[in-house]
């Protein structure tokens, strides 16, 4: 990634409404104004400007045509997502996959609440890259066996995030238990940053598309004193467990400093996700006014960019919410047996 793109990319809020002319937003309409809230993660990652991002294209082309609102709020991730929408204090949310699979299955960390009934999908939004950061002084391999006995305080994200819950998840399939093995620290990723660069910490995890913020701001900084893990095959698949849910992925040379190697890593989905109950035609009109203006998203964040149609049911854990359902066949997607819209 280039510096241009990069200074583009930190720019993204400037841009938001740089760009929100172009959109053509509608002249007002009499329509009953509708009031929605989408619940992201922490600000140092990729969920809480893409929805920011969301959130506007929503009322730039939504709102004074339909009536239609949707304001973007922090939170701390996936984990705290699925309550917040349950308990209808959120009416959309971004994902990582694997909690979309718990929450149907009434699963995982969500055995206990069982199968999560009011949560739909909408589409695929980019894959949610590990990165793992360890002080190069830890990285004697270069690969995740360094996590193995590792020596240091170690961040798996704030708590109740969808970073921490994936990281029990994957780690303890690799044979790691965190809360025995490791000097857990739980920070999101902006405090995890700044604590590696003033050495509290030795590790850190960051879920996140291309280009993350905060893992730019550790590579700028640290340089060569910071490592960027890779993964064997042999380790992606042990990392996964099974689930058949994550997927090698690799890490462009020089999208971050210091970075002049390319880096193989593993991903999984981040989906967008909605309540049930939502109105058929506001998820509809959402997700028409989303894929209308790709070139929006992409001009905000980086992660967007791979953002089409071609991609926008893969590996969606949970049934899709009418209204997107309607939109995808009106364009001429095909929707498969295990994504059809259910009661």
């Amino acid at each position: 990634m280039t510096m241009k793109r990069f200074h583009r990319m930190t720019t993204s809020f400037v841009s938001i409404f740089a760009l929100s002319a172009a959109l053509g937003a509608a002249s007002p309409a009499d329509a009953e104004e509708r009031s929605y809230i989408l619940t992201t993660a922490g600000t140092g990652g990729t969920f809480y400007p893409v929805g920011v991002a969301l959130a506007t294209l929503a009322k730039m082309q939504l709102q004074a045509a339909h009536g239609i609102d949707i304001s973007a709020i922090s939170s701390a991730g996936s984990g705290e997502n699925v309550g917040l929408m349950r308990d209808d204090q959120a009416q959309f949310g971004i994902y990582l996959a694997i909690f979309g699979q718990w929450a149907r299955e009434g699963s995982g960390i969500l055995e206990s609440e069982g199968p999560q009934e009011n949560l739909r999908s909408i589409a695929l939004l980019w894959p949610s890259v590990k990165h793992i950061l360890v002080t190069s002084d830890r990285a004697e391999t270069g690969t995740v066996d360094d996590l193995r006995d590792f020596s240091g305080r170690f961040s798996i994200g704030a708590r109740n995030s969808g970073t921490e819950h994936s990281a029990r998840f994957y780690l303890g399939n690799f044979g790691i238990n965190v809360d025995e093995d490791m000097d857990t620290v739980y920070q999101g990723f902006a405090p995890s940053v700044e604590s590696m660069i003033n050495g509290n910490i030795h590790g850190m995890i960051v879920n996140s598309g291309f280009g993350v913020g905060s893992v730019t701001q550790a590579k700028a900084q640290m340089g060569d004193r910071v490592t960027l893990l890779s993964f064997t095959e042999d380790q992606a698949a042990a990392f996964d467990g099974g689930l058949n849910m994550y997927f090698p992925i690799t890490i462009p040379a020089e999208t971050y400093p210091n970075q002049p190697e390319p880096i193989d890593t593993i991903a999984q989905p981040n989906f967008l996700s909605v309540n049930a109950d939502v109105p058929e035609e506001d998820v509809y009109l959402f997700t028409k006014a989303i894929y209308e203006n790709l070139g929006f998203l992409c001009n905000v964040h980086i992660a967007t960019c791979d953002m089409s149609l071609d991609n926008a049911l893969a590996g969606l854990p949970l049934p899709l919410h009418a209204g997107a359902a309607r939109y995808f066949e009106e364009v001429g997607l095909e929707i498969p047996e295990n994504l059809q819209p259910v009661e």
